[in-house]
């Protein structure tokens, strides 16, 4: 189907691109997500152009162009100083893998091309002669909110199994459904995303998680991707509480909390997995309370396990590890408690925290909400005056040095790390005694107490 009345605003370079391939005689139009996006009014990050020009032609039509995917008929061509993939029409071949084709072959009718593509919204193309070409309805489809596989869904998941995941992705991504066939599709093979890389699902994960809608997740776990992802998470599902902090199971809970917090994926991963050690370590006493002490340390230890199996890297994992182990800390409402806290948990991490503490919250029985934000306001409150006075919260910002120690006759060794930690923590307590003189003459009294 062609629509000359629905017009895309194709930028300059994509534009010329165009223009050169028709000028030889070629078919070529953008295609894809760059077309979904622009018929949403959103602004394309990549514009991709689909031909039937063959690779080599390609390379002979412009003078600046890049072997980028050679095998699979892609050419990157170099336009006014921005890269532009351009991409053979192609049929694949088998998927032996479940992920990549064994081979593809290059054909001259773009009908074949769009219809070995994932979703009917992604398997739209356009050109300025020919207008929209949309074989497969995804303007229907876009307009009803469907995110839906282009003709059988089995084969478009048989063919890539990380297209299962994807199509949850776009519904959290554009706030869409789910096609029934195409949900039922994903349900039955779900087992198969075992044949893909964790880069891969990490990459997918994190578009979710950051995307508008990262309750969506609940839609992963009914289509059993999480099953084979995250098993972690079909724990939390199955996990029903019953207390005053909660009415609902972990795992909605969890939801609750990605979607109280900003679209950060390192702050929404820490959500994600916070709650992860409660159904290792859930007891119920005799009134039938179900309670969860101590669940922060299982629950770091799972996502430290979680990120590792992912390909995290490792300052996402330190992060993600050290915030789920303190979620549960309530510090004393005291300048000293406060403190504390920030050297538990870390001076760059203590702003995280906050979020953190705020989003779980958010996730919990309404009844007790109004209470805990208004402790967490009064955390916060003495966290700001601790920042505004310049407390000392760590042995650099201390008024005295291990060579002051030194030069003060103190010995080389470890009784200067023994006497800048004692003073460190009666700093802590009392922040004014952070006088160089003051700690000069305490470590004179400390030397002796070896």
């Amino acid at each position: 189907m062609k629509n000359s009345s629905r017009k895309i605003r194709i930028p300059t370079p994509a534009a010329k691109v165009l223009d050169r391939l028709h000028e030889l005689g070629y078919e070529a139009c953008v295609v894809g997500g760059c077309v979904r996006d622009s018929l949403l009014g959103e602004k394309p990050q990549d514009w991709d152009i689909t031909t039937s020009a063959t690779p080599d032609q390609v390379r002979e039509a412009f003078p600046r162009t890049i072997d980028t995917g050679i095998a699979h008929g892609t050419v990157t061509v170099r336009m006014d100083g921005e890269s532009l993939e351009v991409t053979t029409y192609r049929i694949d071949g088998a998927y032996a893998d479940h992920r990549h084709p064994d081979q593809v072959r290059f054909t001259g009718s773009l009908w074949e091309d769009l219809k070995r593509r994932d979703f009917t919204i992604n398997a739209m193309a356009y050109n300025e002669r020919d207008g929209l070409i949309d074989l497969f309805h995804g303007v229907q489809d876009l307009e009803n909110g469907i995110v839906r596989c282009v003709g059988e869904a089995k084969d478009r998941f048989t063919e890539d199994a990380l297209r299962i995941f994807r199509a949850v992705r776009f519904c959290a991504k554009l706030g869409f459904e789910l096609d029934p066939a195409t949900k039922e599709a994903a349900l039955q093979l779900a087992p198969s995303l075992k044949y893909v890389s964790a880069e891969r699902i990490r990459m997918e994960l994190e578009k979710l998680l950051v995307s508008p809608h990262p309750e969506r997740i609940r839609l992963a776990w009914e289509c059993g991707i999480t099953k084979v992802i995250l098993p972690e998470f079909d724990a939390m599902m199955d996990a029903v509480q019953n207390n005053a902090h909660h009415r609902i199971t972990v795992g909605e809970h969890t939801i609750r909390t990605m979607c109280a917090i900003a679209p950060d994926r390192v702050l929404r991963l820490v959500m994600l997995l916070h709650d992860s050690g409660k159904p290792v370590c859930q007891t119920i006493d005799e009134n039938g309370i179900f309670h969860y002490h101590g669940h922060a340390a299982p629950g770091a230890v799972i996502a430290e396990k979680v990120c590792e199996r992912l390909k995290y890297d490792r300052e996402t994992q330190r992060i993600v590890v050290r915030l789920i182990r303190n979620h549960s800390l309530y510090p004393e409402l005291t300048g000293e408690g406060v403190r504390r806290a920030v050297v538990q948990i870390g001076e760059d991490l203590f702003e995280r925290f906050l979020q953190v503490k705020r989003a779980d919250i958010s996730g919990q029985n309404p009844e007790v909400q109004e209470k805990k934000f208004h402790y967490m306001d009064e955390v916060e409150e003495i966290y700001r005056g601790i920042l505004a006075r310049g407390d000392c919260l760590n042995l650099h910002t201390l008024a005295v040095s291990g060579d002051d120690l030194i030069a003060a006759g103190i010995p080389k060794g470890k009784e200067v790390g023994r006497i800048l930690n004692v003073l460190l923590e009666e700093v802590l307590t009392d922040p004014e005694k952070n006088e160089r003189a003051v700690l000069l003459n305490r470590c004179r009294e400390l030397s002796g107490s070896v």
